[in-house]
C-alpha cells in the first residue's frame, strides 16, 4: 500500500460511549475507590500475582509506582495501601504477561492498530522482539536484534550531521538506562534528547531555575504536613496525583488551609475519605478545600498580580506585618523595580481578566496574609500555557513578598506526572544541559566536544530573587 492510500489515524480515537453529563461529585477514594482498583487488579492480575505485589508496591526494597512522581512516605508507610486506584491500574499494566510479535503484527495491520485506543493497545501485551516498518510496509514486521542495531547504525552514519537526529525518552526510563542512553547520544555528537518533560514542566524548570536559582521543587512531604496554607493551582490531585490527597488530609489536621485555584471544582481537592481509616470512611471523609478560586482559563497571571496588589495595600497600613520584610532584603533583588512594575497594573483589569469574584479574591487575601508557611503546589494547568513561565515567575514573587521559601512547611511544589522525569534530567536526558555537566563528561571523554555547539554557557543566577 502507497502512503497516499493509507488512511493512518495520528490521534487515537475517543473511548467507545458518549460522555455524559451529572451532578459534580463532592467526595473521592473511600470504598469507590478500593472497589474499583480491585476491580480493574481482577481483571487484567492473576490473584497471586496481585498480591505479592500490593505488599512491595511504593516498599522499601520494593518497586515504585508507575502511576505518578507522588513521593514516598520516608517511615510512615502502610504496609497493604501505600498506593491508590491509579497505581493499581498502572500496575496491572505493567504486571502483565502478556506479550506480543509477529504473529500478532501480521494479524493486524497499522491501520488497524492506529483506530485502537491507547488503553486497548497497552492491553495487547509488552512487546517481545524488535520489529521493523518498511518503506510502503502495512503491516511491521520482526527484524533480528542484530539486523535492527545495522539498521540504525546504517541511518545515524547516513546524516549529513549529528543534529538531524531526534533520541526520546520519557520518565518511565530507570536512571541507569537514562544515564547510558544520554552518554550514546553524546558520543554520537548531539544534544537531541527531548522527553516528556518539555510537554508538561519545562516552564516550571525556566521559571525557578531564573528566581530561585533551582529547577525543581523546593519542599519535602514532611513540609506539606506542616503547612499553615496550601494553594493548589492548575492540579487535579485527585485525578492525577491521589496520594497527595492524604498529604493534603494531614495539612488539615494539623490545622492548615487550603485554597483550590481551578475553573471547575474537582472532588479530590472538596473532600477525601481516606480508604485506610474506618472512622473516616464512617464520617464521610475530611474536607479539603477551604476557598474554591474559579479562574479563567489562562486567568492565574491577573489573579496572582490581584492578589499582590491588595496585599500591597494591607502591607501599607502597616509595614513589615504582611511582607517579609527582612527575608526580601536579604535574600532577594529587585523589590523596588518589582513593586513599581506591580503598580503599574490596575486592580480592577486584574480582577476581571482572572475571572474570580472579587470577594472570593479577598477572602483569598486574608488568608495568605495572615500566614507565613505558604506552599503553592501546580502542574500542566499552569505549565501548558504560551505564558507558562511568567506564570511560575508569579507564584515564586508571590512566596519571596511572603518570605514563603527555604523554610519548614513552605516553597515551591511543581507536581510532576511520571515517576522518574526528575531522574531522567539528573541523568542528562536534556536537550540544553548547563555547560559544567558536558564538561565533565568531556574531561573522560565520555561526549564529543561537539556537543558544546550551539549551546550557549548557563550564567550563574542569585540563589533567590524577586524576578519582574
Amino acid at each position: 500500500m502507497k502512503e497516499k492510500e493509507k488512511k493512518i489515524q495520528v490521534q487515537p480515537p475517543l473511548e467507545k460511549g458518549l460522555p455524559t453529563i451529572g451532578n459534580v461529585a463532592e467526595n473521592s477514594a473511600g470504598i469507590k475507590g478500593v472497589l474499583a482498583g480491585l476491580m480493574h487488579v481482577k481483571k487484567y492480575m492473576k490473584a497471586g500475582v496481585a498480591w505479592r505485589t500490593m505488599f512491595k508496591l511504593n516498599q522499601k526494597g520494593g518497586i515504585d509506582c508507575p502511576g505518578c512522581a507522588w513521593p514516598d512516605p520516608d517511615d510512615d508507610r502502610s504496609k497493604l495501601g501505600e498506593y491508590c486506584e491509579n497505581g493499581m491500574k498502572a500496575i496491572a499494566e505493567e504486571a502483565t504477561r502478556k506479550s506480543i510479535g509477529a504473529t500478532f503484527f501480521k494479524q493486524h495491520s497499522i491501520q488497524e492498530l492506529s483506530e485502537r485506543s491507547d488503553f486497548e493497545l497497552g492491553k495487547f501485551g509488552r512487546l517481545a522482539e524488535p520489529m521493523v516498518l518498511v518503506p510502503d510496509g502495512t503491516h511491521y514486521e520482526p527484524i533480528s536484534w542484530e539486523a535492527a542495531f545495522s539498521l540504525i547504525g546504517e541511518e545515524l552514519r547516513a546524516l549529513e550531521s549529528p543534529d538531524e537526529a531526534i533520541f526520546y525518552t520519557s520518565g518511565r526510563t530507570s536512571n541507569e538506562a537514562a544515564f547510558l542512553y544520554q552518554l550514546f547520544v553524546r558520543q554520537y555528537g548531539t544534544n537531541n534528547m527531548p522527553d516528556c518533560s518539555n510537554m508538561c514542566h519545562e516552564s516550571s524548570g525556566s521559571g525557578l531555575s531564573q528566581t530561585v536559582g533551582i529547577g525543581k521543587g523546593s519542599v519535602t512531604l514532611q513540609d506539606l504536613h506542616e503547612a499553615e496554607l496550601i494553594i493548589v493551582m492548575g492540579q487535579n490531585p485527585g485525578t492525577n496525583h491521589p496520594r497527595m490527597l492524604s498529604a493534603l488530609e494531614k495539612c488539615k489536621e494539623g490545622g492548615g488551609k487550603i485554597i483550590a485555584v481551578n475553573p471547575l471544582p474537582e472532588a479530590g481537592l472538596t473532600r477525601f475519605t481516606n480508604p485506610q481509616s474506618i472512622p473516616k470512611m464512617l464520617s464521610g471523609g475530611t474536607k479539603l478545600s477551604d476557598l474554591h478560586l474559579p479562574v479563567a482559563i489562562n486567568g492565574d497571571i491577573a489573579l496572582l498580580k490581584a492578589i499582590m496588589l491588595l496585599l500591597w495595600e494591607e502591607e501599607q497600613k502597616a509595614p513589615g506585618t504582611i511582607f517579609d520584610l527582612d527575608f526580601i532584603s536579604e535574600h532577594t533583588a529587585g523589590y523596588s523595580e518589582f513593586m513599581t512594575h506591580l503598580q503599574s497594573h490596575n486592580l480592577t483589569t486584574c480582577i476581571q481578566n482572572s475571572g474570580v469574584d472579587e470577594g472570593l479574591i479577598r477572602k483569598a487575601v486574608e488568608m495568605i496574609a495572615t500566614r507565613k508557611k505558604i506552599i503553592i503546589c501546580w502542574a500542566m494547568g499552569l505549565t501548558q500555557h504560551e505564558n507558562g513561565v511568567q506564570n511560575i515567575r508569579e507564584i515564586v514573587n508571590l512566596l519571596l513578598l511572603k518570605g514563603a521559601i527555604g523554610k519548614p512547611g513552605a516553597g515551591t511544589c511543581p507536581v510532576r506526572g511520571h515517576s522518574n522525569v526528575q531522574g531522567d534530567r539528573t541523568m542528562g536526558i536534556w536537550e540544553s544541559p548547563p555547560a559544567d555537566f558536558l564538561d565533565r563528561l568531556e574531561k573522560r571523554n565520555l561526549a564529543k566536544q561537539s556537543v558544546h555547539l550551539h549551546m550557549r554557557r548557563a550564567k550563574k543566577s542569585p540563589q533567590r530573587r524577586t524576578q519582574l
